[in-house]
């Protein structure tokens, strides 16, 4: 199975690290150069990009099922455009969080500091929505070990209990088909399986989701009609873009080249993809005697071997340790070959 994008891609490792950070493709290192280039020559700067930002709002809006441009708005990362949401919620309010959860889904309202914060297992996160549960925060696919949420099933309890779900698609947009209805808030970072930008993120969400939510510091970007109310500060849009920051217009060029490289794909492709090599590793595994944490994912995490990840990497194979496990992501750049290199190296 060879890799989908072996023109676009020149790794000199088994690289099984995506779940930390994507590789750039060659289109958007082409593209980034030629924008450097013209800035270094006084001829342009990355800010005569801004017009690359509504079509990167709908690009990410086609990866979500049921969205619509206007349902997105651009941020530089996940904890800051969770915020929003944790600041709406009236003290006391009780929320929902997974044990082991990523720390910039928990911590902005771990740290709110008059919140009923609740933690609970994944496996019964969705039994444990009561009626006093205002709202659940979890990743689509969690960071640490690669188990995959069950939306659907989280969602009909959100439903049923009248709670808001928010969820963290940074681990899953790019190689997992993603529905809009399935959450109420939708964040994620593009800098992983996007192969985008580590200063670009995404808020979605439907109007009605976001009627009682507030900007926290809105910047001259979020403007309803930015270039006139730049010394004088007038509206806010109606739409979800009124929690845009103002973008990396470099990032911005990363980030569109990597959504469109994976629409040009399709993320049912890339997710066949993925799940083949991460079977095939998963048997190899059990050929040595080890046994990775159950689930088909394109995660794959060995508990207890995170010390190996120094000699993994001597052997030109790069995985993550991650709370003790060893953690590997299998992306559209990877091939067999990296997978055999891989178990090669556990092997030995």
């Amino acid at each position: 199975m060879s890799s989908l994008a072996p023109d676009e891609f020149r790794s000199e490792t088994a690289y099984l690290n995506t779940a930390s950070y994507g590789l750039p493709s060659k289109r958007a290192l082409t593209a980034t150069a030629e924008v450097n280039a013209r800035w270094a020559a006084g001829r342009g700067g990355p800010m005569t990009h801004d017009s690359m930002v509504p079509e990167l709002r709908a690009a990410f809006a086609r990866l979500l099922t049921g969205a619509h441009p206007d349902h997105i708005a651009l941020g530089s990362g996940v904890a800051g455009l969770v915020g929003p949401v944790a600041a709406a919620l009236p003290p006391g309010a009780e929320v929902l969080l997974a044990a082991g959860e990523f720390a910039s889904v928990s911590m902005p309202f771990v740290h709110r500091g008059d919140l009923a914060v609740r933690v609970v297992p994944l496996a019964e996160l969705a039994a444990q929505v009561r009626p006093e549960t205002a709202l659940v925060a979890v990743s689509v696919v969690q960071s640490a070990d690669g188990r995959i949420t069950d939306l659907a099933e989280l969602r009909a309890a959100t439903a049923a209990n009248g709670a808001r779900l928010l969820v963290d698609a940074t681990q899953a947009a790019g190689w997992l088909p993603l529905r809009f209805a399935d959450a109420d808030y939708w964040v994620c970072a593009t800098f992983k399986w996007l192969i985008g930008a580590r200063s670009v993120a995404f808020f979605a969400a439907a109007s009605e989701s976001t009627a009682a939510l507030r900007p926290i510091g809105p910047s001259w970007y979020a403007a309803e009609d930015r270039w006139t109310e730049l010394y004088d500060p007038r509206a806010l849009p109606v739409t979800t873009r009124r929690f845009d920051a103002t973008p990396d217009w470099l990032g911005v060029v990363a980030a569109s080249a990597g959504l469109g490289l994976i629409e040009e794909l399709t993320v049912e492709k890339i997710n066949a993809h993925n799940l083949d090599l991460a079977d095939r590793f998963r048997a190899g595994l059990a050929e040595l005697g080890r046994e990775p944490v159950p689930g088909r994912s394109a995660i794959v995490v060995v508990p207890g071997a995170g010390e190996l990840a120094p000699q993994l990497e001597e052997a030109g194979v790069i995985a993550s340790a991650r709370a003790g496990s060893l953690r590997f992501a299998f992306h559209l750049y990877n091939d067999e070959t990296d997978v055999d290199r891989a178990l090669n190296a556990l092997g030995s």
